[in-house]
């Protein structure tokens, strides 16, 4: 009797320890689940160095930064792409400068400096703030040999103080072939503004992409950072004593990249100015007069190569997220950050002020040519707001009485990488090289041209009109995007779906660069 009893109390503790075992387990493995669903969930704790890395961003990351190998003119070295070879040698050679590096706009063989220098800028932009993470995927010193190639070009096309030369080839003439960048034999002529002929808006955004190439090289290359940060300096005095537009001062620019202004254009430059020296000057230019005439506080933007106000309200915001006393309570930085929650206010889906303006399935959407310009963008403007709110411990923000967390930004943000990368209609990577379903007639010359031909010219426009696939593998690039309705056309003579661009390529990579991990945001640039 009492030894049955005792094996009843035996079996009875073993069920109780089987029970406990189970009730520990799960709640293990919910912790565990949680932890893994904390990037799509919560906010969590404040990232460190960077952790985890997620593989399709990463994937995707490591083909965008090709691109700007695929744009590249000048002697290559080192080059990665087989079926591109050295071309635009004698660029700048009339006025004897040395204009052969930089980088091709598009899928032509034109040097445009107002976009070049816009994907200069973007590109320091996400190697300061995400750096460390590009180096966690072995990216980092390919994006700065890129952004070294492109302020190679930009220093040598700045010759005098008031000199800035803002375009080699013509167009009109430019578009009139249909040829490998290798196989140019036409003239290419130089543009250039000066004191009589003035462009602010280009000399100001240069004057942008050379100071903050100065922060990214100033450890690694303090020579070339000093010099970057002399032509900055120059620059933007240049652009601000001369103020003129160059579409005003050079009508024929209107057709290609026509300018809506160039007070955005100071207020970025100033802003970078001020983080590259800490000069009270550039940030009393910001916040003073010019900040009230320009900066449009209260109304949110769209930022692109053309308006930078978006960019400027982010990029000023990190001052009152982590400067000091001299900047945490300026009043007129709050202005900008009040304007950058605005902007991120109109991007989350559900927010009471949501922009109309995206597609059925939540692309941002709003202009029917590069399309993805602005989704993407406005993505990596969300990624670099929502580590700025994390890192400084901000809890939320407001949108007309309703609050949201970093955590939301952050999964818009990746709404639309993913949405790029496949998570569409079409199910279709809008990145190529990407997945195994992506365009294959880009709208790209060197692309559409066999690397064995040579043709002239007229005789490449066979090339433009075949309905073969492109021959060679445009890697990297981000096409224009869909329409509205979320149709895409795989057609070479589509230009404004098909064709790709230097500056979308900086801003996808700062966007992947964001996601890849997760680490904390660096709270100076110094």
């Amino acid at each position: 009797m009492g030894a049955k009893s005792r094996s009843k109390g035996c079996w009875a503790w073993l069920l109780v320890l089987v029970v406990l075992a189970l009730v520990v387990t799960a709640i293990v493995v919910a912790i565990v689940k949680k932890k893994s669903n904390s990037s799509d969930d919560d906010d969590g704790p404040v990232p460190g160095p960077p952790g985890a890395i997620t593989q399709k961003y990463s994937d995707a990351l490591k083909l965008a930064v090709q691109f700007f190998d695929v744009q590249k003119s000048g002697k290559l070295v080192d080059n990665k792409i087989s079926w591109r070879g050295d071309s635009g040698l004698k660029d700048g050679s009339d006025e004897k400068l040395d204009l052969s590096k930089g980088m091709y706009d598009a899928g032509d063989h034109m040097k445009f400096g107002f976009p070049m220098a816009f994907t200069a800028t973007v590109l320091s932009w996400s190697i300061l703030e995400y750096g460390d993470q590009m180096d966690a995927v072995n990216q980092l010193q390919t994006a700065q040999g890129s952004l070294k190639w492109i302020t190679d070009f930009l220093v040598n096309a700045h010759p005098k103080d008031n000199v800035l030369y803002i375009q080699v080839g013509d167009p009109k003439k430019d578009h009139d072939c249909w040829n490998r960048p290798e196989d140019m034999t036409g003239k290419r002529p130089l543009t250039q503004i000066n004191s009589s002929s003035p462009g602010t808006e280009v000399a100001a955004e240069t004057a942008a992409a050379m100071a903050s190439a100065s922060l990214v090289f100033k450890k690694s290359d303090a020579t070339y950072s000093a010099a970057l940060l002399k032509h900055a300096k120059q620059l933007f005095t240049f652009a601000d004593k001369n103020r003129g537009s160059y579409s005003q001062s050079i009508p024929e620019v209107q057709e290609f990249y026509n300018s809506t202004g160039y007070g955005d254009e100071l207020l970025w430059a100033a802003a970078w100015l001020y983080h590259a020296t800490g000069d009270q000057s550039y940030l009393d230019y910001v916040t003073g007069d010019n900040g009230d005439e320009f900066a449009q506080f209260g109304k949110p933007t769209w930022f692109s190569w053309d308006n930078k106000l978006a960019g400027t309200q982010v990029l000023l915001s990190r001052l009152s997220f982590f400067g000091g006393k001299d900047t945490s309570g300026n009043s007129g930085l709050q202005k900008y950050r009040k304007t950058a929650e605005a902007v991120m206010c109109g991007l989350l889906p559900n927010s009471p002020t949501a922009t109309n303006s995206r597609t059925e399935n939540g692309l941002i959407w709003v202009s029917e040519w590069n399309a993805l310009q602005h989704p993407v963008s406005s993505a990596f403007l969300a990624a670099l707001y929502s580590d700025y709110m994390l890192t400084s411990r901000t809890s939320k923000i407001e949108c007309d009485g309703d609050s949201y967390k970093a955590s939301d930004i952050r999964k818009f943000a990746r709404s639309q990488a993913n949405y790029v990368l496949g998570e569409n209609p079409l199910k279709m990577s809008y990145l190529v090289g990407y997945g195994d379903k992506y365009p294959k007639y880009v709208h790209h010359r060197g692309a559409s041209i066999p690397a064995n031909k040579k043709p002239n010219c007229r005789e490449g426009f066979k090339y433009l009109n075949t309905k073969d696939p492109n021959p060679n593998v445009a890697v990297g690039a981000l096409v224009g995007g869909p329409f509205l309705n979320e149709t895409y056309v795989d057609a070479r003579n589509n230009s404004r779906q098909g064709e790709p661009s230097t500056y979308n390529s900086a801003l996808i990579v700062g966007l992947l660069s964001g996601l890849v991990t997760t680490s904390s945001a660096v709270q100076s640039f110094t």
